[in-house]
């Protein structure tokens, strides 16, 4: 090779490596280029810095207590880079929902297209998705790009009992998104749905877990504290069963505490936690943002994300 052609290539290399650039990233089908960038966190020799991230696909919350609002605060709390594709907006306050328009499915593909393939995120949170169209869209989309992490929040029925999403929309949701999914978190009525038994106590939770596991392949974490009078809930990943004991806070302000629960779980994910720890760290979280009190709107309001932090005054 003739010198100047190897004082060139010497150069662009050692720029490269300063730059924390590896070959497989420029190999790499432009799909999966995510996987080849720096480890979040590392910086380089230019002081540039690189974070976790982390997707929240889910609806808007126009009252700012739930669905992606409440996950990108979650998500920046636990100190990851948060990124969302909305495919709902909602006008609602702490009262109630009083409107919802939601997106094409075209338009929730173009959201995550362009996501995935300049900011690669390194968990998914899934909120609720009302429609087969749109849950399609997703499970489209997350397979095509090999999505890793997937939290899904499958939000089916209320505490309640009352039916969120159609028929249509919940078989789109077991045949599509279950499947791909690295964690589910159904509430008690929605842990009913998909393994077809009533629970009444703790020991049918871990029943129903155990059937929701074997039917989609994924890991469950059963929240227990609505039904049952205590903050316990049971995770169940196949291999492993275990009771992930908490803290019961007595606070009527409970807007969003699932929205909250599964993105601090994808955060944890996101920065290399394992999947007992990850549920163990979010639901500490949650208490403590619970105890803060919050006290806003008329209704059920919302928990303070900040945990009466002020980051910059």
């Amino acid at each position: 090779m003739p010198a100047v052609h190897l004082f060139w290539c010497t150069a662009v290399l050692a720029y490269l490596h300063e730059a924390g650039i590896r070959f497989s990233y420029f190999m790499a089908p432009a799909a999966d280029w995510g996987h080849h960038l720096l480890p979040p966190k590392k910086i380089n020799a230019k002081r540039r810095m690189t974070m976790y991230t982390a997707l929240t696909i889910a609806g808007s919350d126009s009252s700012g207590g739930a669905g992606i609002q409440a996950d990108l605060k979650t998500m920046t709390a636990h100190g990851v880079y948060g990124m969302s594709a909305i495919t709902a907006l909602t006008a609602q306050n702490t009262t109630g929902v009083t409107g919802i328009m939601e997106v094409t499915p075209s338009f929730l593909k173009e959201q995550l297209d362009d996501v995935f393939t300049d900011i690669f995120p390194d968990a998914v949170k899934i909120g609720m998705v009302s429609s087969g169209g749109l849950i399609e869209a997703i499970g489209d989309r997350l397979a095509f790009y090999r999505a890793a992490n997937v939290v899904v929040d499958p939000v089916m029925v209320s505490t309640s009992g009352s039916r969120l999403i159609s028929s249509e929309a919940i078989e789109a949701l077991k045949e599509v998104l279950l499947p791909m999914a690295n964690l589910l978190t159904p509430n008690i009525p929605e842990a009913e749905v998909l393994s077809g038994r009533k629970i009444k106590n703790a020991q049918d939770m871990e029943s129903a877990a155990e059937k929701i596991v074997e039917e989609y392949g994924c890991a469950v974490l059963l929240k227990g504290g609505h039904r049952i009078n205590d903050a316990n809930d049971f995770l169940c990943t196949g291999e492993k069963k275990v009771w992930i004991c908490g803290e019961r806070v007595e606070n009527p302000n409970t807007h969003g505490t699932g929205c909250t629960l599964s993105s601090a779980i994808a955060s944890n994910l996101a920065k290399g936690a394992g999947m007992e720890e990850a549920v163990q760290k979010a639901k500490e979280y949650l208490t403590e943002a619970l105890k803060e009190q919050l006290d806003l709107g008329a209704g059920s309001g919302p928990m303070d994300h900040t945990l009466g932090k002020i980051i910059f005054e």
